[in-house]
């Protein structure tokens, strides 16, 4: 991610090169005007860096108040003696049509200026906190995101924010600070330090919690992302020992450590299988098991209305998630997002495809350490350069669990509700009653014993095995309503060449028992979904 200086040396490099017309997307207006005065001091002679916005107008003069198309006038008309940059706040209104002024002429004469200004010494800068741009613009205006603070950044504001006397941290928990700062404004890390000052004279560790919530709600937001604190551990999964052990042999790979090893930071991982099977469950004890904070993409508000919002939610969401890493971004149900896009049938003049361009393209060329975990039911949906090589590190598939996964789903519940009645319950006959249940089925079948012994009033008592067996017993489990379904995904699993999830040996096994049982009793193949 670029810092300061880079975008000072970008933007000098910009306007020399006689850039005529630049977007600036930034949440905060402050940095950029103290790089734009850093960049107008650098040339020669020095450049004149003049304002307006829609409620006060040109900063000169106050001109122009609410009427863009003037402000655009007063640039063209402009002498070219002396070198400006003229900087519009918030035009993006103006240019989606959402105020009063139609946005019709105002694209046609940045469309002129664009030819008006080249070779000439103005700049014409457009300055907003989100990027919506119609497409008629997308050839003459170059973008320039201002990035959230970085480490150094962060570490020089705790510094002017708090007297050295003040700030009770210092060594791993001084680093604990900074990172828990990262994807936060500059105004938001000044505000949640200056509370902590106003309420204890001081800075400790007891603040890193609160600056956590202050990034919490920050996500919140957004609208697009949502902050989640992982407390699943990989104890918490039954079964899916092939994906744990990935999961463990590359829990140091984000490390310093990795990279002087020369290990590139891992990209993410596709997780594919019917629902229940533990796939959202997977991506929370990854960021548990790691010690990442977790990001969960809801792909759905990724889709704005307005023209550009989409694409603009992209690069928001982007930068965030680059801002915060390391991080896992979990990218639940992406099929149901991006499914069928390559047929045309999205239906949305194509925004789709643009988003999932951009999304794409994003995790290909990524050098931020983001993980990302997607999770897909339907993946023959998905578009096949998603599934390609480089996009994931992995594709796991999640099938139906095993007897000895059942055996350990089991003891997982179990163990969290009742941990002093463990032997009281018989789990190997459970295991063998919830064949082609889900790990979500068995969790529910298990719920609803206790609802069972719950319900019954004035002789409650706690529930047991025949509880939990009464509830299988009046179960139909997905596999048998989607047969079909599953039969599909396992076979493109196998084409696909995508990872079992499970101990293959397990699976193997299971399956024989099943081929033996169906030989003795042929009845039971169209109950058993093989």
């Amino acid at each position: 991610m670029a810092n300061s200086q880079d975008l000072v040396h970008q933007l000098d490099l910009m306007i020399r090169a006689k850039y005529a017309l630049l977007y600036l997307v930034a949440v905060e207006e402050e940095p950029v005007t103290n790089v734009l005065q850093q960049v107008a001091q650098m040339s020669q002679p020095v450049r004149h860096i003049l304002g307006w916005d829609i409620a006060r107008g040109w900063e000169d003069n106050g001109a122009d108040k609410g009427s863009l198309m003037a402000a655009l006038s007063r640039v063209s008309k402009a002498p070219e003696q002396n070198p400006t940059i003229f900087l519009l706040r918030d035009p993006h209104p103006f240019l989606t049509g959402t105020v009063n002024e139609r946005s019709a002429p105002i694209v046609r004469e940045l469309k002129n200026l664009a030819q008006e200004l080249k070779g000439s010494r103005k700049t014409l800068m457009l300055l907003s906190p989100t990027f919506q741009l119609p497409a008629e613009l997308t050839d003459d205006i170059t973008v320039v995101d201002f990035p959230l603070p970085d480490a150094q950044e962060i570490s020089g504001l705790i510094n002017q924010v708090v007297a050295p006397e003040k700030l009770q941290l210092e060594g791993l928990v001084r680093e604990q600070l900074v990172k828990a700062c990262q994807g936060l404004s500059r105004s938001r890390i000044r505000r949640v330090l200056a509370r902590a000052l106003a309420a204890k004279q001081e800075v400790n560790e007891s603040d890193i919690d609160e600056v956590l919530e202050e990034k919490k709600q920050a996500i919140r937001q957004t609208g697009i992302l949502e902050f989640f604190t992982a407390r699943e551990s990989l104890k918490n999964v039954g079964g899916l020992d092939n994906l744990k052990l990935w999961v463990r042999t590359r829990q140091d790979a984000f490390t310093e450590e990795a990279r002087r090893y020369g290990i590139p930071n891992p990209k993410g991982v596709l997780l594919v299988g019917i629902q229940g099977t533990g796939k959202s469950l997977s991506a929370k004890t990854i960021a548990h098991e790691w010690r990442l904070p977790l990001l969960r993409l809801d792909t759905g508000r990724l889709f704005g209305g307005i023209v550009g919002e989409s694409e603009s939610r992209v690069r928001q969401m982007i930068q965030l998630a680059e801002a915060i890493a390391p991080c896992v971004l979990w990218i639940d149900e992406i099929d149901k997002a991006f499914g069928n896009i390559t047929s045309g049938s999205d239906g949305d003049a194509g925004t789709s495809r643009r988003v999932f361009g951009s999304l794409i393209t994003w995790m290909q060329e990524k050098i931020t350490p983001v993980f990302i975990v997607a999770t897909a039911n339907n993946v023959q949906i998905l578009p096949a350069e998603l599934l390609r090589k480089g996009r994931f590190d992995e594709i796991f598939f999640l099938n139906l669990p095993t007897e000895q996964e059942r055996k350990d789903i089991f003891r997982v519940h179990l163990q969290r509700l009742r941990p002093n009645r463990m032997r009281e319950f018989d789990i190997l006959l459970l295991a063998k009653q919830t064949r082609n249940f889900s790990g979500a089925e068995i969790e529910q079948v298990i719920i609803d014993g206790m609802h069972r012994a719950f319900g019954q009033k004035g002789q409650r008592r706690d529930f047991s095995t025949e509880d939990i067996l009464l509830a299988i017993e009046e179960t139909v489990p997905l596999a048998a309503i989607a047969r079909h379904q599953i039969d599909s995904l396992k076979q493109w699993a196998a084409e696909a060449g995508a990872r079992s999830a499970s101990d293959d040996s397990l699976l193997s096994e299971e399956l024989k028992q099943i081929a033996t049982q169906q030989q003795l009793y042929p009845d039971l193949g169209n109950q058993l979904d093989v």
